[in-house]
């Protein structure tokens, strides 16, 4: 199993990003994927899960109707639009199989190298 986050990087509060997850070595299709974050001393925290055929789609309240999630298992990649960011999305941000439950977070499943976002100005 590989997964591999990007598209992260610096942006002003308010300013928007497109993460993608792209990953490889297990059945794309049949799995649930999901973001989490970290923030410096903080623990992890749930961000979106989306189901396997992406007909199912659940928020963490503190991103809810800012972030977007979406999927292409065509091309076994998960997207994660962010817009409206605010200063305490700074986080390093990671995509994993079998994110069971965003709050409190339980992941079951694998996750590869994370990305920075950070928000500020």
């Amino acid at each position: 199993v590989q997964l591999q986050a990007f598209g992260g990087g610096l942006v002003q509060p308010g300013g928007s990003l497109r993460l993608s997850c792209a990953a490889s070595g297990f059945p794309f299709d049949r799995y649930g994927i999901g973001w989490f974050r970290q923030a410096p001393g903080r623990e992890r925290e749930g961000v979106s899960s989306i189901s396997s055929d992406g007909s199912i789609t659940n928020y963490a309240d503190s991103v809810k109707g800012r972030f977007t999630i979406s999927r292409d298992n065509a091309k076994n990649t998960v997207n994660l639009q962010m817009n409206s960011l605010k200063p305490e999305d700074t986080a390093v941000y990671y995509c994993a199989t079998d994110v069971v439950q965003l709050e409190p977070l339980l992941v079951f499943g694998s996750w590869g190298p994370g990305t920075q976002i950070t928000v500020s100005s």
